[in-house]
C-alpha cells in the first residue's frame, strides 16, 4: 500500500475497545460515555481485517484500547492473530497496554509469539499515579511488569511528559528503567478529545525536555527504529535508549508508515485529521472481501501529508474531538 505521498503503509494499530481501567486526566474525562458494545467489531471481525491488510502488505501489527486487554476473550483474537506470525506474513504482533492486565496475560501474550509490548506509565510515585489515572494502582502495574519481564516479554516504557507533574521525575524514571533493561520513551500530550483539564497548562515540549536531560547526561542520536515515530538517542550514563515522540514541536509525519482503525471499524489515516473510511460496512457489505480491499486503497489514497496540531491559549478546543482512546493509542 502507497499512499499519495510515496510512503509505503506498514504498520497498522488496532483498538480493539474505547474502554479502559484508567481515566488518565490527559487522555479522558473521568465521566466518560463509552461505545455500546453492539457497535463494537467482533473479534471475528477484527481478525478478518487485520487478515486483510496483512494480505495488503502490513507487517507490524499493535493491539490498542483503550485498554487492550480489558476486551473480553481478546486472548482468542491475539491466538488467531499469531498464525501470521508462524506463516510468516506478519514480522511483529504488539500491544500498548497500561500494564493493570499484564500479571493475568503475560505468559499467554508471549506463548502467542508477542516478543515485546510499550507500558504506559507516567510516574513511580504511587499517590501520584493515583492522581495521573484516578482509578489506577501503581503495585498492580508493576507485578504485571514483572510478569511480562518473566515471560520473556520485552517492555518499554511509555511516559507522557506533563508539565509540573512529572519533569523532575523523568531522569530517575529513565535510570529505573533502563537499570532493568527497558528502553524508555517519552511523548508529548496531544489536543484529542474533551478532557477536565486545560492542555496548555499540560504541555510540555520535548525540545525543553531534551536540554533539561542534557545537564546529566549524555545524549546521542542514533539510528534505531522500532517502526513507529520515535527518534531516539542512547544514554551513555546507563547505556539504554531514550525515544522522543514530537507530534507538536517536530512532527514525524514525512516517514509516516502507519494507519489506525478503531473498534467501530473506522480507518483513520491520520492520528490528526477526522477523515476517516467506513471499513464496518464494507466488511458486513459481502462474505468476500473484495469491498473491503476496494475500500482500503481509497482510503489511503486520501492519507494526508500530515496533521494540524495546535496546543496554545488561542485554541482552546482539541484539534480532532475523538478521545485518543477511540482512535486507538
Amino acid at each position: 500500500m502507497i499512499d499519495p505521498f510515496g510512503r509505503a503503509i506498514d504498520y497498522l494499530r488496532v483498538s480493539v475497545t474505547d474502554r479502559c481501567d484508567f481515566r488518565c486526566v490527559y487522555c479522558m474525562a473521568e465521566d466518560m460515555t463509552f461505545l455500546p458494545k453492539r457497535d463494537l467489531l467482533s473479534l471475528e471481525e477484527l481478525d478478518r481485517l487485520c487478515t486483510v491488510f496483512i494480505e495488503k502488505g502490513v507487517r507490524r501489527l499493535r493491539l490498542t484500547g483503550g485498554e487492550p486487554l480489558v476486551r473480553k476473550n481478546i486472548m482468542h483474537l491475539v491466538r488467531q492473530l499469531s498464525r501470521h506470525l508462524k506463516s510468516g506474513a506478519l514480522q511483529e504482533l504488539t500491544l500498548t497496554s497500561n500494564g493493570s492486565q499484564l500479571e493475568r496475560f503475560a505468559a499467554e501474550l508471549a506463548d502467542c509469539g508477542v516478543r515485546r509490548i510499550n507500558v504506559s506509565i507516567d510516574t513511580l510515585d504511587p499517590d501520584k499515579f493515583r492522581v495521573i489515572t484516578r482509578w489506577g494502582n501503581l503495585d498492580k502495574v508493576m507485578r504485571g511488569i514483572e510478569a511480562a519481564e518473566a515471560a520473556g516479554l520485552h517492555v518499554k516504557l511509555n511516559a507522557v511528559a506533563l508539565k509540573g507533574f512529572n519533569e523532575d521525575e523523568l531522569p530517575e524514571m529513565l535510570r529505573w528503567a533502563h537499570g532493568r533493561g527497558m528502553d524508555m520513551t517519552v511523548i508529548e500530550t496531544m489536543p484529542m478529545g474533551e478532557i477536565d483539564a486545560d492542555r496548555t497548562d499540560q504541555y510540555l515540549p520535548l525540545s525543553l525536555l531534551r536540554a533539561q536531560l542534557e545537564q546529566q547526561f549524555t545524549l546521542t542520536d542514533i539510528p534505531f527504529k522500532t517502526g513507529g515515530p520515535a527518534r531516539y538517542v542512547e544514554i551513555a550514563e546507563t547505556g539504554g535508549r531514550l525515544g522522543f515522540i514530537t507530534p507538536m514541536t517536530h512532527n514525524f509525519c514525512e516517514s509516516c508508515n502507519r494507519v489506525r482503525i478503531t473498534c467501530t471499524g473506522m480507518l483513520y489515516m491520520c492520528l490528526g485529521q477526522d477523515d476517516s473510511a467506513d471499513l464496518r460496512a464494507a466488511l458486513r457489505a459481502s462474505e468476500g472481501n473484495e469491498l473491503l480491499s476496494t475500500a482500503i486503497d481509497e482510503a489511503i489514497g486520501r492519507k494526508p501529508k500530515g496533521h494540524d496540531f495546535i496546543i496554545d491559549r488561542r485554541t482552546n478546543r482539541p484539534s480532532v474531538s475523538r478521545h485518543m482512546s477511540v482512535t486507538g493509542g
